[in-house]
């Protein structure tokens, strides 16, 4: 459940904030504004369904997989294929997230 919630975040929240680039940046209609605001707000009750004691945890955790899915949107949406630093980079975060999330806790 823990991967599916922070997939589903990840995609909720970069779709939320490419509404509001789009708006500001990319001169679409304001509207795109409301399905933004609604895909942000998925993005956060998304992450609740995430099992872990404290937020702050999940919310660092949670970064990891937000990266890497910035770079499948980086190609998927924008065209642009990420190169050899990005997903070394990704990794390396993943890495990182899943020791967070999953490393052993005293006490």
């Amino acid at each position: 459940m823990t991967a599916f919630a922070y997939i589903g975040a990840a995609l909720a929240e970069i779709a939320g904030c490419f509404a509001f680039w789009a708006w500001l940046r990319l001169d679409k209609s304001v509207w795109w504004v409301v399905p933004g605001v609604a895909s942000l707000a998925l993005f956060a009750w998304l992450l609740t369904l995430v099992d872990a004691e404290h937020a702050g945890r999940t919310y660092a955790a949670y970064g990891g997989v937000y990266i890497v899915s910035a770079l499948l949107w980086l190609w998927a949406v924008e065209g642009a294929k990420p190169d050899r630093w990005d997903l070394i980079g990704a990794a390396v975060c993943l890495g990182g997230a899943a020791i967070i999330l999953f490393g052993p806790r005293g006490g």
